[in-house]
């Protein structure tokens, strides 16, 4: 597998997009995700975008997409995020990127009011809808598992049942290995997934709530997951998703940091090529 990051981790710390991209490149990954809106990105920014990830060598993989209104009571809410999903995957297609990572969101109101089986139905309903429009393009929907109490898809059960109600051969799963530990999903389960995940997120947490730390600031076991994803024979990437770094001006030595232990993880299961 390959060893990418979502440059997220420099956008959030306030260096540009260019700077963060050079700087992912010169510290040795293999690939880069790229968090953007597909919506109101200019054309300069994709041109500019190709062309330094052409020149560093640094192929896009993925673009994460936070697309709860897919679940919303109201029609034209739907029909907007499916429309902007769709925007989605044609800026995957222009960076010929492998897939789009989607966050479907959460049940409202505790799961009151509206049949939580409605909210599942509009979920599967549209994110086949969006694998058709994928599969045309030669693209991948990978589902992100989000170890909230109220998420659609907060443990591997539920992803599970979500990718065998959609059945749709450009949808599968991602998996996050820290999304895991939080969901207590152990690394023998991940079997589950064979044949049915596509994309990898690697990060720490404290083992209680969500993280996103370097590898080896949280309590994360990760070379169990680890070996059970090269088990799983993914031909893809493990990308590092790093958030809101403590300290902004030193975002370098934190990616730096994250990169080494993830790199050496990867290496000593011989996971990384």
């Amino acid at each position: 597998m390959k060893l990418g990051i979502i440059n997220s981790a420099f956008d959030q710390a306030g260096v540009d997009t260019q700077s963060g991209l050079e700087n992912i490149a010169r510290i040795g990954f293999d690939t880069v995700d790229i968090f953007t809106e597909a919506m109101t990105i200019s054309n300069e920014e994709i041109q500019m975008i190709e062309k330094s990830c052409l020149e560093n060598n640094l192929p896009v993989i993925s673009l994460p997409v936070v697309a709860a209104g897919l679940i919303d009571f109201n029609d034209p809410v739907r029909e907007f995020h499916l429309n902007r999903c769709r925007k989605f995957i044609d800026l995957c297609a222009r960076f010929e990127a492998d897939n789009l990572l989607l966050v479907l969101g959460e049940y409202i109101w505790q799961r009151e009011v509206i049949p939580p089986e409605l909210q599942w139905k509009w979920a599967v309903d549209n994110t086949k809808l969006l694998g058709d429009y994928a599969a045309e393009k030669g693209i991948k929907i990978a589902l992100e598992l989000e170890p909230f109490r109220l998420s659609l898809l907060n443990n591997l059960k539920e992803m599970t049942r979500f990718l065998d109600d959609c059945d749709h051969p450009a949808v599968k799963a991602n998996i996050d290995i820290s999304h895991l530990v939080l969901a207590d999903v152990s690394p023998s389960e991940l079997s589950k997934l064979k044949g049915r995940a596509a994309h990898v997120h690697i990060s720490d947490c404290d083992g209680k709530v969500h993280g996103d730390l370097p590898p080896g600031r949280g309590v994360v076991k990760f070379m169990p997951y680890l070996q059970a994803i090269k088990e799983l024979e993914i031909d893809g990437t493990i990308a590092l998703e790093l958030e809101y770094s403590p300290d902004p001006n030193r975002i370098v030595e934190w990616v730096e940091e994250a990169y080494s232990e993830t790199d050496r993880m990867m290496s000593e299961l011989d996971l990384r090529g």
